[in-house]
């Protein structure tokens, strides 16, 4: 079905005003690199914390759940859901301690954190590493995305659907920096809400499927409703709810999940107005991520499989779309041509807000480190302001070509998701430990990214008698083996850059005992954050799941189930009012 006049035109008028917003942040983001890449550290709380979400949700987000669904059911989403864990984390721990180092970038915190010569060579590794390697790879995946959907819902060359997108995105985020794009990351979430909830009422209304119903008693979707995996058998349960909740959250590098916080999740609370609205955004983005956002998408991933069962029916509906670009992520935007005129141009837009939301995302903070921990700090750190505000919008250029190019290589988010937590399998745990134990340095963190790398390598493109959470487990213990080594046989950080560190972060904690005397004493906030982490998971877990027993019709546990919820979050409450 191709696209009416009406939905271009939706869609068009998407792309004007993302332009517009752009040209009106252009003045002020033009000003400095605090402007450019922070947005003036004055963004309030809420703006912050829908812009985080607007940027996990991408084209490709809702294919990755199709894929899921379409092959391990719904509890096969447990794969992102344990990410939460690190998220709760990040907002009652990490929030205040990223908001009081000061630093532009999550990367310059380096040589905050370690000394020498060796926490030098970490910063500009790191930035060409994340600026040119995993950012362009995290932009290569949601890029897949905007191919496939350009070839079976806009019906056109999945590359001219890149080269269009891509330069509006490329225009207002090299124009108006960070501002713009949490600006327009506002409208694209109000988009995505309205498009993807509106979307999913008229699929499960199609004659096809004849109501909610009649889908979750299709034979073809029975098998796939479980929120839990089947507890008898360990080939289910262990790569879906095991290893995610036991390994994948702490051990993995994940954008938007990262331990200890990171990425552009740092970046927004480093544009924050002060802690608490540092706090407040990360908040707000772990609850609308994974509690308000998931259902949508897993109805529809259900529904394709009543429509398109098979890979087979999506091959003969789209004959067209190339051999290595059909999977079962694909589901998702074949269910979309199904939509009427005028809906399919406002979901069509929200999706295409979705894929220039995270890319505008990546280009800003990709170019923030290649400015800023590169080009500044090694290059040349006499330039201006100005200078390095013109290096960033070229910086800009070249990491968009890069991500689009990797994109038509790419096969399936799937493959993209599987890569992304094996290259950053291991290291997790440091990112966690670098707050509260000393010992840890910038050795530590070299010799655990280069192992991650190899090992992530040999798994991907040698070893393939594996199966993937194999992989990530097995990937995990070995970094991890090899970095607590190199911590101890190399030399710790010199003793004026600790106590520096601690004087103006104060982690607080038996880590630092030894660093910190002299230092404001106040009660180690992180037993009651850890305590206000496990109720933030319970709380969010339990209305997400008893959402879906009501989805179910199973209204007599979902009201017990929401209840945990709505009783965790009292306890959330009061924990974190002290």
């Amino acid at each position: 079905m191709l696209l009416s006049t009406l939905d271009w035109t939706i869609i068009g008028s998407y792309f004007v005003l993302s332009l517009a917003v752009g040209l009106w942040a252009s003045k002020q983001a033009g000003k400095d690199t605090k402007s450019f890449f922070l947005a003036g550290r004055n963004m309030p709380w809420w703006l912050l914390g829908v812009s985080m979400v607007a940027t996990t949700f991408s084209t490709d987000t809702p294919n990755l759940v199709t894929d899921l669904v379409r092959q391990n059911g719904v509890s096969g989403n447990w794969a992102w859901w344990a990410f939460l864990l690190t998220g709760m984390l990040t907002v009652f721990v990490y929030a205040k301690l990223w908001r009081r180092s000061g630093v532009l970038t999550d990367i310059e915190f380096y040589e905050l954190r370690y000394s020498g010569k060796a926490a030098a060579f970490l910063r500009g590794f790191r930035a060409l590493y994340l600026g040119l390697v995993f950012n362009v790879l995290v932009m290569g995946a949601v890029s897949l995305a905007a191919v496939k959907f350009g070839e079976i819902v806009l019906g056109m060359p999945g590359w001219l659907t890149l080269i269009i997108a891509g330069s509006v995105t490329l225009a207002y985020s090299m124009l108006g920096g960070l501002k713009a794009v949490i600006i327009t990351d506002f409208v694209q979430f109000t988009l995505a809400m309205i498009g993807s909830i509106w979307g999913m009422f008229y699929i499960l209304g199609l004659p096809e499927i004849g109501g909610l119903s009649n889908l979750i008693s299709h034979e073809n979707v029975v098998d796939k409703l479980a929120l839990i995996p089947d507890l008898s058998d360990p080939n289910a349960w262990v790569p879906i709810l095991l290893v995610p909740l036991a390994v994948q959250w702490w051990a993995s590098y994940y954008p938007g999940a990262e331990p200890g916080g990171g990425g552009y999740i740092a970046q927004r609370m480093f544009s924050a107005k002060d802690e608490k609205n540092a706090v407040g955004a990360t908040f707000l983005f772990n609850v609308a991520h994974y509690a308000l956002r998931p259902w949508p998408w897993i109805l529809i991933a259900l529904a394709s499989l009543v429509v398109f069962p098979e890979l087979s029916d999506l091959r003969e509906a789209f004959p067209n779309l190339p051999d290595d670009k059909l999977g079962h992520d694909v589901a998702y935007p074949a269910m979309l041509t199904l939509l009427p005129s005028g809906l399919l141009g406002l979901v069509a837009a929200s999706l295409i807000a979705a894929f220039m939301s995270t890319m505008s995302t990546q280009l800003n903070l990709g170019a923030s480190y290649l400015v800023n921990d590169f080009y500044h700090r090694f290059f040349k750190p006499d330039a201006t302001e100005k200078e390095l505000v013109m290096a960033g919008r070229l910086f800009t250029i070249i990491s968009i070509f890069l991500g689009a190019g990797l994109g038509l290589i790419l096969t399936s988010a799937g493959q993209a998701f599987n890569l992304l937590l094996m290259i950053g399998a291991g290291t997790g745990l440091i990112y966690i430990l670098r707050w509260f134990w000393w010992r840890i340095n910038a050795y530590t963190e070299i010799v655990a990214m280069v192992s991650s790398i190899f090992i992530a390598g040999y798994f991907n493109f040698g070893d393939s008698s594996l199966e993937g959470w194999q992989k990530i487990v097995i990937g995990a213990i070995l970094t991890t083996f090899v970095w607590i080594i190199a911590t101890y046989v190399t030399p710790p950080d010199d003793d004026k850059t600790l106590r520096n560190f601690v004087k103006k972060v104060n982690p607080g904690g038996p880590g630092w005992k030894k660093y910190s005397e002299g230092v404001s004493t106040e009660p180690w906030p992180v037993p009651n954050g850890i305590l206000s982490m496990v109720l933030g998971c319970v709380a969010v877990y339990g209305f997400l799941l008893g959402v879906g027993q009501f989805i179910y019709g199973h209204t007599e546990s979902g009201l017990m189930i929401c209840g945990l919820g709505t009783i965790a979050s009292i306890g959330l409450f009061k924990v974190w009012k002290k």
